[in-house]
């Protein structure tokens, strides 16, 4: 399977990449944010960044456009109890795009 060009839409920015499958190319953004605030020493840092993480993240296909919300914790609750920056993704809807 070649990967395929995919907008990331996040409301004030929208990101160019490839992937292979919508949610996919969400997970691999979203870690690369969640990295970003493990990785980061100073707590100012760390708070300001937590703020800015994104809360709803739609991803634009080539004919399909999936929106996902993002559900963030600061210390995993559920199914990685104790892990920091956990999230987890719930699908809203599928919006076709008209051309």
């Amino acid at each position: 399977m070649a990967k395929r060009k995919f907008i990331i839409d996040l409301g004030d920015e929208k990101i160019e990449v490839e992937g292979h499958q919508h949610k996919n190319v969400a997970i691999k953004y979203l870690m690369k944010r969640r990295r970003s605030l493990i990785m980061t020493r100073d707590k100012e840092k760390i708070e300001n960044l937590y703020e800015k993480v994104p809360k709803v993240i739609s991803i634009i296909g080539g004919h399909l456009t999936k929106s996902y919300k993002v559900n963030w914790e600061r210390e995993g609750t559920t199914e990685f109890e104790g892990s920091r920056f956990v999230f987890t993704l719930t699908e809203i809807s599928d919006q076709k795009i008209v051309v």
